[in-house]
């Protein structure tokens, strides 16, 4: 999760940065999680590099200047094959029960990322939260 999750988004800064800096415009987005805001139980290292994401995509937001765009994008529970990854039966289940019940279509996502890729270019929207409406 570390790698992935947190050094995956710093590998990514780091090439997309000098282009962004060279063509005098850019927009970065990444997407975090509804986990980066709170902890749950089974979850801490999860969260903890949902929280990291924030973190440095707050500080990017705040050195990159007035022509480069930062948003964050993060979702609560989305319908995808997470739970195949899931080695524990018992969570697994739990997971794919949630899933089935409440869980929002990627499509979701796309439309927010839309949404803050299509604002114009002095409008930098920071970071978009979006879950199904039965999540608690």
């Amino acid at each position: 999760m570390i790698d992935i999750n947190i050094k995956g988004v710093l590998y990514g800064i780091a090439a997309a940065l000098p282009v962004f800096r060279r063509q005098g415009f850019g927009h970065f987005v990444n997407i975090a999680s509804i986990a980066g805001h709170f902890v749950r139980p089974n979850t801490s290292v999860y969260s903890s590099t949902k929280f990291a994401v924030r973190a440095i995509f707050e500080g990017l937001r705040q050195e990159a200047g007035d022509k480069l765009r930062v948003t964050i994008i993060s979702p609560g529970f989305v319908r995808t094959n997470f739970a195949e990854g899931v080695t524990s039966p018992e969570v697994k289940a739990q997971l794919v029960e949630s899933r089935d019940k409440f869980a929002m279509p990627p499509e979701a996502i796309a439309r927010a990322i839309v949404f803050a890729i299509k604002q114009p270019a002095n409008v930098d929207v920071n970071e978009i939260i979006v879950r199904p409406t039965a999540h608690s």
